[in-house]
């Protein structure tokens, strides 16, 4: 990986001073997008690609991870993923002050107020830091428990115990690096936070290579090996954030002699702003926990093609995330420089850029799921069932994207309270009862996706239909 820059990915405001006209990270001005409407487009581009690659990279990192998982065994690759959604379900408490983070850090930056952006980061990382701690002492306890809960057949429980257990003890480096990379974002700096977390994916990789067959002398470890290499790899990332954040040529870089006592108004700030998004990922989780546990009780065999889909899918969702990682920060610094004319655009503009890449990706995934699916699993039949789930995420891709983009929108703006509802209304009013209604009428793996399907197109246009009120540019942070 590259050297941390000295500088801030260009960022303009590097003093305490206010620089009200400077709301962008590369110089580009309010004013400048106003004059000139293409710059929405030219800004939106420049914020969301780093994160794209990111996420992109990422991703592919990690379904090479689970090729390797799945070449022990299809009950090795049902072991890991019957740990996703509990690992996903136990972070989802660090969206709250994630979300609070980017919104206060993007508002500061837009006013040119620098002192309190600093004082935002402070705060959240003690208490990302204190609530890491916990959270991987409670996973590693509980992992038998949890395990027993997500309905694991007795051929693969110890896996899945062994290697949640390892991991567990990992969340906090995970907490640390995510917080940081949601401060950094919030200030206009999407490169910093690709470049360490591309590193340690990489590492991952390699990492995986070595630990789970045994190489260069190490014994293969299996999945204990995988689960390894992650805890170890996220570590990595989580130095690297730390070392960029407390970086003093850093705009709203911090020291360790700064005051890190607990600030009663900013921290009511944070939380009000991001707890809605933390209530929202934590039913998001624990419906995905429920979900899964459903089509976990069809068997071992078709639940190996639900997790070679979902990993899939976790692809998918790389533009709509990078897309609105970049509304979040234009609307925030747009709204906080008196200018929600440009939020509005600048969320329109990245829905349109995400939708493209959506629909293509869309037809990838429709005409060659089947071979796309032989990556993870060498069973015919379930990279065939694999590949008919897929068709069915084919069809969901602009649903996904709109509601990905603007729902970061909306965030952006300390707006989270709808995407909130959206997420309670679409999981547990439509999937997680459709799930049940579906597989109880016989459609087996097929009736699941459906049942996403049918969620996620009544997310779409419920962000839609909030975005285009407008109510959102009146949100107070």
């Amino acid at each position: 990986m590259p050297q941390e820059n000295s500088g801030d990915c260009n960022n303009t405001i590097t003093t305490d001073a206010e620089v009200p006209t400077k709301t962008t990270s590369d110089g580009i001005s309010i004013e400048e997008l106003i004059k000139d409407p293409k710059l929405i487009n030219k800004r939106v581009w420049q914020l969301a690609w780093p994160a794209m690659v990111e996420l992109l990279l990422s991703t592919l990192f990690s379904m090479v991870d689970m090729i390797m998982v799945g070449r022990i065994s299809y009950q090795a690759l049902t072991a890991v993923g019957l740990t996703n959604h509990p690992t996903m379900l136990a972070l989802a408490v660090f969206q709250a002050l994630n979300v609070g983070s980017t919104a206060l850090v993007a508002r500061f930056i837009g006013s040119g107020d620098i002192k309190n952006a600093k004082a935002t980061v402070r705060q959240s990382m003690v208490l990302v830091t204190i609530l890491g701690i916990v959270v991987s002492i409670a996973g590693y306890l509980l992992s038998p428990a949890i395990i027993t809960f997500m309905r694991a057949e007795p051929d693969v429980y110890p896996m899945s115990v062994t290697y949640l257990q390892i991991v567990s003890l990992g969340w906090l480096f995970t907490t640390i690096s995510l917080n940081v990379g949601a401060i950094l974002r919030g200030s206009g700096d999407t490169m910093t936070p690709m470049r360490y977390n591309l590193l340690s994916n990489l590492l991952n990789v390699v990492g995986n290579y070595v630990l789970i067959f045994g190489k260069f002398g190490f014994p293969a470890m299996g999945v204990a090996g995988a689960a390894l290499s992650t805890t170890l790899c996220r570590g990595v990332a989580a130095f690297l954030a730390l070392r960029a954040i407390f970086n003093k040529n850093r705009n709203i870089g911090v020291s360790l002699k700064d005051d890190y006592r607990i600030d009663k108004n900013l921290l009511e700030r944070l939380i009000s702003i991001g707890l809605p998004s933390a209530m929202e990922q934590f039913l998001l989780r624990l419906g995905q926990v429920f979900f899964s546990r459903a089509v976990a009780g069809l068997g071992t065999a078709v639940y190996a093609a639900h997790q070679t889909a979902i990993n899939i899918s976790s692809l998918t969702f790389t533009p709509g995330q990078a897309f609105g990682m970049a509304a979040t920060t234009m609307v925030g610094q747009s709204l906080g420089a008196k200018h929600p004319d440009v939020a509005e655009k600048a969320g329109l503009v990245a829905r349109r850029m995400g939708l493209i890449i959506a629909l293509a990706i869309a037809i990838v995934l429709f005409f060659f799921g089947y071979d796309v699916a032989l990556l993870y699993v060498d069973d015919p039949e379930v990279a065939r069932a694999a590949a008919n789930a897929l068709k069915i995420l084919a069809i969901m891709q602009p649903m996904q994207s709109t509601q990905f983009i603007l729902a970061g929108a909306l965030r952006g703006a300390g707006d989270t309270r709808w995407p909130l509802y959206s997420t309670a209304i679409g999981i547990w009013g439509i999937r997680v009862v459709l799930v049940h209604v579906f597989i109880a009428m016989g459609m087996g793996l097929m009736g699941a996706w459906v049942a996403q399907l049918c969620d996620q197109a009544f997310r779409a246009v419920f962000i839609y239909t909030r975005y285009k009120s407008g109510a959102w540019k009146h949100s107070k942070v």
